[in-house]
């Protein structure tokens, strides 16, 4: 049975990405949940302020994932999340899906060091974090 923890882990894919999926498939669920973020966050953080967590949460799950790719330096202005995509799609299943999950994980943990769980969780509601 999961524990609380590891289903927070991966609750954005959870409802997006079935038992039976692909990569190419896990890869489409992280793009949307990325621009779902995107497009909850950039109004109250701003485009680039979103850009920059990604970039943080990217550098931070790199340790446990070094093959996960990031927009090229000195792109910090727009969230680019296509080398990531790109990185996923050449992983096995199981592989892609816990580096997208860790990244996920990370990014909810830094957003709610900055703004604190509560308001982290409400933000993240649309990107299906419940």
């Amino acid at each position: 049975m999961d524990s609380p923890n590891s289903l927070l882990t991966t609750a954005p894919l959870v409802n997006r990405v079935r038992e039976d999926a692909d990569v190419a498939q896990i890869a489409e669920a992280v793009s949307a949940v990325w621009a779902e973020i995107e497009k909850t966050l950039s109004p109250i953080i701003g485009q680039r302020g979103v850009a920059k967590l990604y970039r943080r949460s990217l550098h931070l799950s790199r340790v446990a994932h070094p093959w996960m790719a990031g927009p090229p330096e000195g792109m910090d202005g727009a969230m680019d999340t296509q080398p990531l995509l790109t990185a996923l799609l050449l992983q096995k299943r199981a592989d892609a899906l816990l580096a997208a999950s860790a990244l996920f994980q990370t990014f909810h943990d830094l957003l709610a060091s900055l703004v604190g769980p509560s308001l982290t969780e409400r933000l993240l509601r649309p990107a299906s974090w419940s």
